[in-house]
């Protein structure tokens, strides 16, 4: 018996977009200030202000988890506290 010969031909599609990475999820989007609650970052925000009000929102409501602003340009990581009332 004679073997087949196969022949793969592949086709350049630009239209398609190219496939996903897969990994471990979506990465954080590229914002100077990364909000962290537990050592894991959450989302990321451009302005200090935004991710503390953000921050806060979290921390009233779960007020046993850490939630810090880090800073991803000055390297500081703080960590927010509920404020006294």
């Amino acid at each position: 018996m004679a073997a087949r010969q196969i022949t793969i031909i592949k086709r350049s599609d630009a239209d398609e977009p190219p496939p996903t990475p897969r990994g471990q999820g979506r990465q954080p989007e590229t914002g100077q200030f990364r909000l962290q609650v537990d050592r894991q970052t959450k989302a990321s925000y451009e302005t200090y202000e935004a991710a503390e009000r953000a921050g806060l929102v979290v921390k009233q409501a779960h007020p046993i988890l850490q939630v810090a602003v880090y800073d991803t340009l000055g390297g500081i990581n703080k960590i927010l506290e509920v404020p006294k009332r």
